[in-house]
C-alpha cells in the first residue's frame, strides 16, 4: 500500500498477535501518549485521594504485603500494600497530602 498524507492521516502498520494490519491513522492515534511500561518498583495511587497515614520510613526493609500507607478516597480507606520484597528507596508523600491518580507514593529498590 502507498503512504498517503493529508487531513485524514497516513497508512500505518499495526502488529497484533503476530498478525500485521494496515490502517489509516487518525488524529486520536497521532496525539496519543507513548506507551510507558509499568515500573514494579514504584507504588502509585490508583485513584485520587488523601493520604491518611504513612506506615514506613526511608531505608526500611519491607516484604510483600507490608502496609505502606492508607489512601482515603470517596469515604473509603484503602490500605496500600508493598507489591514485592525490597527496601524503601523514597517516600513521595506525607500524612495529609492530597494526591492525584497515578501519583508515585513509594519507590522500592
Amino acid at each position: 500500500m502507498k503512504k498517503r498524507k493529508g487531513k485524514e492521516g497516513e497508512i500505518i502498520s499495526l502488529v497484533v498477535d503476530d498478525a500485521q494490519y494496515k490502517t489509516m491513522s487518525n488524529k486520536m492515534h497521532r496525539l496519543r501518549k507513548p506507551y510507558k511500561p509499568v515500573n514494579p518498583n514504584i507504588v502509585t495511587s490508583f485513584m485520587p485521594g488523601n493520604i491518611q497515614k504513612v506506615f514506613v520510613r526511608q531505608g526500611q526493609t519491607v516484604s510483600e504485603g507490608t502496609e505502606l500507607c492508607i489512601l482515603e478516597a470517596m469515604k473509603m480507606k484503602n490500605l496500600i500494600l508493598a507489591p514485592a520484597d525490597g527496601v524503601i528507596k523514597r517516600i513521595n508523600i506525607k500524612e495529609g497530602d492530597i494526591v492525584p491518580k497515578n501519583h508515585p507514593l513509594v519507590e522500592l529498590k
